[in-house]
């Protein structure tokens, strides 16, 4: 990419970052910073989500053991304004949503794992084909409204973060292990601690493989998953000394033998969990490296400066079928070729394709038919990535005109990668079998690099006075992209490119008022942003968004009721293979003007019972509750994208409800939870056919625990306890299910 005026201001990011070792000596003693290094969070915990002027949930480290999953699916679902398109039934990949936004590959939303970037590529590729192993984190935060725009680039819908398992205060350990149905074993450990001198330490490890819950037609592979994954963490927070260093290394290795290929309605309504034979080779091997280095320097009591520096470095080849050549199977003159997508649609609908019945079809899917070499499309989707940058934040608190000000500064420089070679290979299908018929030349499906060069500004104040608390903020994003492709395979010659430059600002605005200690009311108005591709003439993704509500808190009961509206001036849509769209991958579509209005209920409250065999009996309780309703406010000519759409169309793969309950019951020595999710039928598409919704469902999973000693725990959980097999997702190739019944036991050791 060609240098911009951003290659030099991050030199002076670089410089700036340096600057406090040069300071430390006029650091004033009497207020240096004592301790080790805080976790990186945004919202903190449960306490300051609810000071907070804008909507933000908190999910932390006892929240996350009630269930223990390992499945970001099943524990983001509890957060009102949280949509997740299943695909996968383990949350591998998951396409999640925050009021209303694409759910497809998480692309709309701001991920982040210990408040640094964590896509693969966030702006030149957002899809999020790698996420961080939720069964090691420590807590989940969600940020929406006002506050998400500290937290681009992606600010409509708001932000994800996961917090790792920080350094211990004391020398100690834990370790997990756990085993299920389908051969599913999950072992998680850590170990670590601080000297008297500020050295602290963790290791961790977390493993986790199945055989999955699907069958695969007239194979003896499973459809299962193998993750490793280890974490280092080094910190220095010397006693008496304004300044803290943690330095953490993170590398996670994935081998899934996942398939972008669906059922038929038919195919699924007779057995949910079977895979076409034709999937057999289907498997995707990723690995991730992550490299971050904090450092913060204490002025005084009021002045903070963190600088951080961080790498991830993600690698990752999908070899999974793509389509057939109708051509030679079946004799269909004049037909090249049709995507998985097609074929399914077809069967569904009986239709024929090129003079192929739906009946040729299904004979192809079920292996009972022979096709002519070469007539079945593999690709080696291999990609590389890298998202690496520095970013620095300024905190300052002060008392200024008879108001206390928390004001935050942040600079963010930053790069990121997609480096595409793939091959397209060819096979035939020989007494339901694939046998290799070509190998393909190597770049034959993709051969392109495309880059990104960000820098980020965001100015944030929190105004306290009275009972009143404002949060203006501004943020300002000047990102410049590129693509370029070539010819050849290792061996490049260019063959063309193209670029473009956003700049955009982004001012929005929070309010906060205490009514009385309990109950306040919040209110909040900003611009929203989604970075646009590198496709010429696709404007970036911009709503106004405005949210209103009212919350109340006591020690019974905490209750949170919220209204929002996201008025879009253009809605973006981009062309992934996941999204199982008819159009050229990496291009984007202007989905012109759209509205999501909606309503975000929270309740939660833990009564005491009385007492059992000497031992208080407590039950928590809470219900997550969320209305949405979005569509199309203008006419759109047939797209590859969104289709041919009317004003009125509903947007795709959001629920107009969801709910879910969670009830339990906790003694001093035991506890049982229970979580039911409703979720309500969606349109995978905005035509909203026949066979282009999916169905309503109801989940209900149990678990307990029993502490066998002050350091032994036995724990079980049941999930999908009735056994639900509706169609959840249609996206890419055809319907798809949420995981089975499944039921495991584990046991936790702490020392």
């Amino acid at each position: 990419m060609k240098p911009s005026a951003k290659t030099n201001i991050s030199a002076v990011v670089l410089l700036t970052a340096t600057l406090p070792w040069a300071w430390s000596a006029v650091a004033d003693d009497e207020n240096s910073r004592v301790g080790e290094f805080e976790e990186v969070t945004i919202v903190g915990d449960k306490r300051q989500s609810q000071l907070i002027t804008g909507s933000a949930h908190f999910i932390g480290p006892e929240d996350l053991r009630e269930f223990a999953y390992a499945d970001i699916q099943r524990i983001a679902r509890e957060v009102p304004g949280v949509s997740i398109q299943i695909e996968d039934g383990y949350g591998l990949r998951p396409n999640v949503s925050i009021r209303g936004v694409a759910t497809e590959r998480s692309g709309r939303i701001t991920l982040l794992e210990d408040n640094v970037l964590i896509a693969p590529a966030p702006y030149s590729a957002p899809s999020a084909y790698y996420f961080p192993t939720m069964g090691r984190m420590n807590a989940l935060e969600v940020i929406k409204g006002p506050s998400a725009i500290t937290q681009g680039p992606y600010t409509i819908g708001g932000a994800l973060n996961m917090v790792s398992t920080p350094i211990p205060s004391e020398f100690g350990g834990n370790l997990m292990l756990e085993a299920g149905q389908d051969a599913t074993y999950r072992a998680h450990g850590t170990v670590g601690g601080r000297a008297d001198n500020g050295f602290g330490w963790l290791l961790e490890m977390h493993q986790w493989q199945s055989d999955g819950f699907q069958n695969i037609d007239r194979s003896d592979r499973d459809a299962g998953l193998d993750v490793t994954d280890y974490t280092v963490k080094l910190g220095y927070s010397p006693p008496e000394s304004a300044h803290n260093i943690e330095l953490k290394f993170q590398f996670a290795e994935q081998d899934s033998n996942q398939s972008y290929l669906g059922l038929t309605d038919a195919d699924f309504a007779n057995d949910a969990y079977r895979r076409y034979g034709i999937s057999d080779l289907d498997t995707i091997h990723t690995e991730h490296q992550q490299l971050i280095v904090r450092y913060q320097y204490e002025f005084t009591d009021a002045v903070l400066l963190s600088a951080t520096a961080y790498n991830n470095e993600h690698e990752r080849d999908w070899f999974k079928t793509e389509g057939i050549d109708l051509n030679g199977s079946a004799n269909a003159q004049d037909f090249e070729s049709s995507s998985w997508a097609n074929v399914v649609s077809a069967i569904n609908s009986g239709n024929s394709i090129g003079g192929v019945s739906a009946g040729q079809l299904q004979a192809i899917l079920d292996g009972t038919v022979d096709t002519l070499p070469g007539s079945i499309q593999l690709r080696s989707n291999a990609r590389e990535y890298y998202s690496r940058g520095v970013q620095l934040a300024l905190d300052w608190r002060a008392e200024l005109a008879g108001a206390s000000h928390s004001f935050e500064i942040g600079v963010r420089y930053h790069e990121d990668e997609e480096d595409r070679l793939q091959r397209n290979s060819s096979y035939q299908q020989l007494a339901g079998a694939l046998q290799l018929s070509d190998l393909g030349e190597l770049g034959n499906a993709g051969n392109r690099v495309q880059q990104a060069e960000a820098l980020a500004i965001h100015l944030y104040d929190r105004i306290e006075f009275g009972a009143w608390v404002l949060t203006p903020g501004l943020r300002y994003e000047d990102i410049d992209q590129q693509r370029t492709r070539y010819r050849g395979g290792e061996n490049r010659t260019f063959r063309d490119s193209r670029e473009n430059s956003t700049q955009v600002l982004l001012p929005g605005l929070g309010v906060l008022y205490s009514v009385s200690p309990q109950l306040s009311l919040l209110a909040g108005v900003h611009k929203g942003f989604t970075a646009p591709s590198n496709s010429p003439g696709v404007e970036e993704e911009i709503a106004i968004n405005y949210e209103a509500g009212v919350r109340f808190n006591n020690d019974a009961i905490s209750a949170e009721a919220i209204v929002f509206l996201s008025d879009y001036e253009n809605l973006l849509g981009e062309c992934t293979a996941s999204s199982g769209s008819g159009c050229d991958i990496g291009d984007a579509f202007n989905g012109d003007a759209a509205t999501v209005k909606g309503l975000e209920v929270q309740l939660s409250a833990s009564p005491l019972l009385g007492q059992l065999a000497g031992q208080l009996i407590r039950m928590p309780m809470s219900l997550s509750y969320t209305y949405i309703d979005g569509e199309f406010d203008t006419d759109i000519a047939d797209t590859d994208f969104f289709g041919d759409v009317s004003a009125g169309d509903p947007i795709p793969y959001i629920p107009e409800q969801q709910m879910q309950l969670s009830l339990g019951i906790e003694a001093e020595r035991w506890s049982a939870y229970l979580n039911a999710s409703y979720i309500d039928e969606v349109c995978v598409r905005a035509s909203c056919g026949e066979f282009e919704k999916t169905d309503r469902s109801t989940t209900v999973d149990l678990s307990g625990s029993v502490d066998i000693s002050p350091a032994v725990n036995v724990f079980a959980r049941l999930e999908n306890l009735l056994g639900e097999e509706s169609i959840l997702g249609r996206q890419p190739y055809g319907a798809r299910p949420n995981k089975d019944r499944t039921a495991s036991v584990g046991v936790r050791f702490a020392f």
